[in-house]
């Protein structure tokens, strides 16, 4: 644990003081619950202007932990280190509302390395993709509330490769 703490500083030595936004999701899937918390740097670019429409992202940097629920058994805990960079296609805020659809593939540390007894990612490295929509709301656009359908695995680096996929709901406070 100790040398993925040490990897993640050295990988994103990014200022607290530039952070645009901090999240919580939490979600379940394939016999798991997970739980995170992430900050957000936007890009600051909009690509693709068409009407009220466009692309624009942001950076996420995250911690979490993911809990086996398996009948099997060997349940373990997970704690889970990702970067990545989120592509999202959003509307103007029309009446303080901003619709948006998103779509990334980052990259992850995990520690250990299997859930439960019968699931197993092969190595601490792993992918992980989410496909996503959601609202921006409020008088300035702070708040912002959405679903990810997220996929994590390692793309096939290390045997075995069971990946797992989870169902999340997403709540951010943009500064």
């Amino acid at each position: 644990m100790k040398k993925l703490l040490t990897l993640f500083s050295l990988l994103f030595p990014m200022s607290a003081f530039a952070v645009d936004g901090v999240s919580v999701e939490a979600g379940n899937g394939n016999s798991a619950d997970m739980m995170l918390a992430a900050l957000q740097w936007d890009w600051q670019s909009r690509w693709f202007e068409a009407g009220a429409w466009h692309l624009g992202g942001y950076w996420e940097a995250s911690v979490g932990s993911w809990r086996g629920k398996s009948a099997i058994g060997d349940n373990q805990r997970i704690t889970d280190f990702g970067i990545t960079p989120v592509f999202r296609y959003e509307r103007d805020s029309a009446s303080g509302i901003s619709p948006y659809v998103e779509a990334a593939v980052g990259f992850h540390l995990i520690s250990p390395t299997h859930i439960y007894a019968n699931r197993k990612f092969g190595s601490s490295f792993q992918f992980g993709d989410h496909v996503g929509a959601g609202v921006r709301f409020g008088d300035k656009g702070e708040y912002d509330l959405g679903y990810r359908f997220q996929h994590l695995s390692n793309g096939g680096i290390r045997k075995p490769n069971q990946g797992i996929n989870f169902n999340e709901i997403r709540f951010e406070y943009h500064f």
